[in-house]
């Protein structure tokens, strides 16, 4: 069957989030904590990084262990660092590498277009709106709209309604083992994994990605080459 729409995953897919999380704890560090010397800088921002756990950690309580192990030149409540980072973290956004040229070639082909994110509603629209990516997309379902999330089939099956095709119509493109390429599986959508930060847990039975690429630009190649041929 001829694949008519193309699913993306938003963060570490779409947007660099390594890239915006990072540049947001130099940030910080330069300018609330009482560090001066770069190598220092460097280990808080990877500490930062690590104890983030790629942005699947609950806020409170990331924001409650900086709060209690950085060194602050005045220390924050947890009021003043959320203010602190709602106001700047969207500010060091930016697009995945190739995320604009890949929608735009997937668009000109006469693919289909969605996004499935897990977050906040607010959130995750501004993320959209800032990277000036919404007018790619003939679907935006965002969990935070619906009260569901990744991998509960019923989002993707949301999206696949909105967007009028079947999951055997469909593939999915995202970072996330679970969320983005099992959770999908299960209602028939073939996955392709963009490889970051995730390994793959011998544990995921039935949901294996069809495929995996390093870069956003090899999809349209695979595309041509394959998935209209194969599905």
């Amino acid at each position: 069957m001829e694949c008519k729409a193309i699913l993306f995953d938003l963060d570490n897919t779409l947007m660099d989030r390594d890239w915006t999380f990072r540049e947001f704890a130099k940030q910080l560090v330069k300018e609330c904590l009482n560090v001066h010397e770069l190598e220092e800088q460097e280990r808080i921002v990877s500490y930062m990084v690590e104890r983030d756990a790629d942005g699947y950690r609950p806020k409170e309580g990331f924001f409650q262990e900086m709060i209690d192990h950085l060194p602050w030149s005045r220390k924050l409540d947890m009021g003043e660092l959320k203010g602190f980072y709602d106001k700047n973290y969207m500010s060091h956004a930016k697009v995945m590498n190739y995320s604009l040229e890949t929608l735009e070639a997937c668009k000109s082909h006469g693919y289909k277009l969605g996004i499935i994110t897990n977050g906040y509603s607010h959130l995750q629209h501004r993320k959209i709106d800032l990277l000036e990516l919404r007018h790619f997309f003939d679907e935006i379902t965002v969990s935070g709209d619906l009260g569901i999330k990744k991998p509960d089939e019923r989002i993707y099956r949301t999206a696949l309604e909105r967007l009028g095709v079947s999951a055997e119509e469909a593939i999915i493109v995202g970072d996330h083992p679970v969320n983005d390429i099992w959770g999908a599986a299960q209602v028939g959508i073939r996955g392709v994994w963009l490889h970051r930060n995730h390994k793959w847990s011998d544990d995921l039975q039935g949901g294996k990605p069809w495929n995996e690429i390093n870069e956003l630009n090899e999809l349209l190649p695979l595309l041509k080459g394959q998935v209209r041929q194969d599905i």
